[in-house]
């Protein structure tokens, strides 16, 4: 593709300043929302079940039903977010989320609650996709690891902090305020939101080079006058123009492919392992499920592997981080695997808190950092989409695999599937993925693996 703007060259050069933070403060808080209401519902379903409001099958739709609406608003987003543009689309998402969510907290039954949940769950997959996306085309190419895993940290941070509120709120008011608040901070959100600009990057890709060269001034003033003189613009190559066609042929195929895997592998480990896990330790006998310290283990460790993940990914790069994380995944896996009813507390909780962080350094990397920088501008949403669609239908299905296998053959029989999953995920990447850090999308774009 001929580039005339040259948006990608001329945004990479930028230092950083104001105009970046604030692209990361705006994308970033619809992203906290997305984490915080994913969370909630382990406390909303307790309360409903203790107050009559639910069934125990109703909670079990709820949940699935929760998952299929992510499934299709990640696919949905990806075409809408190529087709339409970055601020329509995550604009657009975060309305619906907002309202969905205020709705539910008015929900008179529990079929009205879950009808409502679905909805939430459209916006709640379209976010994690046209939020990561859309900043992997701001940010420059030295710290674009770390503003992205920081992101998810972002994210990751509604664990804790929808069990603290829960805490408080629920059992004195209920759970409705805890949608309420989700639908009155999206909605916030999405007002100052407005101002938040198109992709350039997009803009240039659509062929729209006017708004694109507009655009870029803008933005290169606004940071002069924070910085200073601008540094000269590199001259980068002719990119070859994409379509959806070619995400099926080499050799983006095969980043599709590494992207779709590692997704499944990472929503499979946190959906049918981490959030398992007090069901496991009361399965080994061991009686800390509810304490104060497996809390404190499980929201540290998660916040602990995603700051990780934010250092290493520009440290040290994706690739390396990502196998490295696996294989120590591995390792713990298979400890944590061999405990029993008389193993310490302690050291459950030691192994356990270094296999979350192991975890949690893949899902800051692969959520937020390695998957949205594998595809060309073009296709970028569309094919970051089909890959979080693969992984989030593995929401849907783990578990009830992970059901099966832990009453055929218990905790070993379940972490020897993550172990396998994993073990494909580190030669995905090794064989076929490539190496973004320090490098523009541009040049990722073409780039051998």
């Amino acid at each position: 593709m001929a580039t005339t703007v040259n948006a990608g060259a001329r945004l990479d050069r930028l230092p950083l300043s104001s105009f970046h933070y604030r692209i990361f403060a705006l994308v970033g808080a619809g992203m906290f929302f997305d984490g915080y209401d994913l969370y909630v519902a382990g406390g909303v379903l307790a309360s409903a079940i203790q107050t009559k409001f639910s069934t125990l099958p109703q909670n079990l739709q709820f949940l699935s039903l929760t998952f299929v609406g992510m499934t299709i608003g990640s696919l949905i987003t990806g075409f809408v977010g190529d087709k339409m543009g970055r601020r329509f689309t995550y604009q657009i998402n975060l309305l619906v989320f907002g309202i969905a969510s205020l709705a539910a907290a008015f929900a008179q039954d529990m079929n009205q609650l879950i009808i409502c949940r679905f909805v939430q769950g459209l916006g709640l997959g379209a976010e994690i996709v046209v939020g990561y996306s859309t900043m992997t085309e701001f940010v420059p190419p030295a710290t674009r690891g770390r503003w992205l895993a920081f992101m998810a940290f972002i994210v990751v941070a509604g664990f804790p902090v929808t069990a603290i509120l829960g805490y408080f709120i629920i059992p004195t008011w209920g759970w409705r305020p805890m949608f309420v608040i989700a639908g009155i901070g999206s909605l916030i959100v999405w007002y100052l939101r407005k101002n938040l600009p198109e992709s350039p990057r997009w803009l240039e890709a659509q062929g729209r080079d006017a708004e694109a060269e507009a655009l870029m001034t803008t933005i290169e003033k606004e940071v002069a006058d924070s910085t200073g003189k601008l540094p000269a613009v590199a001259k980068v190559a002719a990119v070859p123009q994409v379509t959806l066609a070619d995400a099926f042929k080499p050799p983006i195929l095969q980043r599709l492919i590494v992207g779709s895997w590692a997704l499944i592998t990472i929503n499979t480990l946190i959906f049918g392992f981490v959030i398992f896990l007090p069901q496991f330790f009361l399965r080994q006998g061991l009686t800390i499920t509810n304490s104060l310290a497996y809390t404190l283990v499980l929201s540290a460790a998660s916040l602990v592997g995603c700051a990780l993940g934010a250092w290493s990914s520009d440290a040290v790069g994706r690739r390396p981080s990502i196998i490295v994380a696996s294989i120590a995944t591995i390792v713990f896996g298979y400890i944590y695997a061999h405990f029993g009813k008389d193993s310490d507390i302690t050291l459950v909780l030691a192994v356990g808190f270094l296999l979350i962080v192991a975890i949690y350094v893949q899902t800051a990397m692969l959520f937020g950092v390695y998957t949205p920088e594998l595809f060309p501008t073009e296709i970028r949403l569309r094919a970051n989409g089909i890959c979080n669609t693969l992984g989030r239908g593995a929401t849907v299905v783990s578990p009830f695999v992970v059901g099966f296998l832990m009453v055929n053959y218990g905790l070993p029989g379940v972490v020897w599937l993550m172990i396998g999953l994993v073990v494909v995920q580190i030669l995905v990447v090794w064989l076929w993925g490539v190496e973004p850090r320090n490098r523009a999308l541009e040049d990722v774009a073409v780039a051998k693996a």
